[in-house]
Parts: C-alpha cells; structure tokens; sequence
C-alpha cells in the first residue's frame, strides 16, 4: 500500500513538472490567424530575448498620423539566433519590416514570419506558422 502511494506522488509529480511548461507554450492557431497577413514597416522600440517566444514591439504610423506600437512575436531565442540575428540586431529607432500574420482577437499582435533590415537583408524570424506559404497565404500577400 504504501510503495502504491509513492509510486502515485512520483507519478503526479513527473505529471505536473511536464504539463507545467506545455501549459505556457501556444500553437499559432491558437492566437494568430493564416488569414490576416500583415506587412508592418515600423520603428523599433525594444527587443525581448524571452522563452519560448522572442518579443519585438515596434511603432507603426497609420495613415491618419497616429502610431500604433505592435507587439511582434518571433521564434525562441535560439531559433532566431541560428537564423542570423544577434542580440545587437535591433536597436530603438531602427526602421524595420516586419512580415506575418495579426492575432485573431484584433489586438496589435502579430506572429512574424520575417523582418527585412534597412540595409535590405530579411531573415526568417523562426515562425510557429507552419502552413502554406506558396498557395492561398502567399495570393493573400
């Protein structure tokens, strides 16, 4: 009876030590819609490495004159450094383009597919996105 019991907490607790990092973790469609492509050209304001997904938060003017500051989701800090950016990529007041899919809830979010420097160089931000990019999204464009 009692080796049931320990073998019953050690279970639960194996249990919950997994469950615990899944829980933070998203899928794409889960926030972010395939049929809101979006193209922000925007300036940056800072630059969070954070697991498990990098936040870039840019402002972007609208045509009326306002800004609208748009948190930008990439892939894990890992993901975006074997893609080629370095943690001095970004720096306040750089002007960026930023390629990807807005949230489903309207908010100014949206999931990255790339960003393009002022220097012309784009590199794959490491997207959770994995679906067409050559079919319906890429006429969407």
């Amino acid at each position: 009876m009692k080796n049931n019991l320990i073998l019953t907490l050690a279970l639960c607790a194996a249990l919950a030590a997994v469950v615990a990092p899944v829980s933070a973790h998203h899928a794409f469609a889960a926030e972010f819609d395939r049929n809101k492509p979006v193209t922000l050209n925007g300036t940056v304001v800072r630059m969070e490495w954070t697991n498990p997904h990098s936040w870039l938060f840019i402002d972007v003017p609208t045509p009326d004159g306002k800004t609208e500051r748009w948190g930008v989701e990439g892939g894990s800090p890992g993901v975006m450094l074997r893609n080629g950016f370095s943690r001095t990529s970004f720096t306040e007041g750089m002007k960026v383009v930023v390629q990807g899919f807005g949230a489903k809830d309207g908010s100014l979010r949206a999931n990255s597919t790339s960003i393009q420097f002022p220097d012309g160089k784009k590199l794959n931000t490491g997207s959770s996105y994995t679906g067409d990019t050559k079919g319906k999204d890429a006429e969407a464009k």
